[in-house]
């Protein structure tokens, strides 16, 4: 009796989940594209590849997508490590 009433809550369940894709208001259904959430792309990181040196002085590769970005790193690096 247990399985029974189970198995009778999963199809109600199942049923119930999927029954607005098969409706027949799916007439009704209307998809718009709004074009500033389609522009909206996430920031890349710069990606910094620091080595030091045997003399002990640093050097570095900068990567990124924004030319911008990469330029205030690189500015940041040398007040950071204090290199002029």
């Amino acid at each position: 009796m247990k399985k029974i009433i189970f198995l009778l809550l999963v199809f109600i369940s199942i049923n119930f989940i999927f029954s607005p894709a098969f409706s027949a208001d799916n007439k009704n259904l209307q998809f718009k594209k709004q074009p500033e959430i389609q522009q909206v792309k996430p920031k890349k990181p710069v990606k910094i590849k620091l080595k030091r040196l045997a003399e002990g002085k640093y050097t570095w590769d900068i990567t990124g997508d924004d030319v911008g970005e990469i330029v205030r790193t690189d500015r940041r690096l040398i007040k950071l490590l204090k290199i002029e």
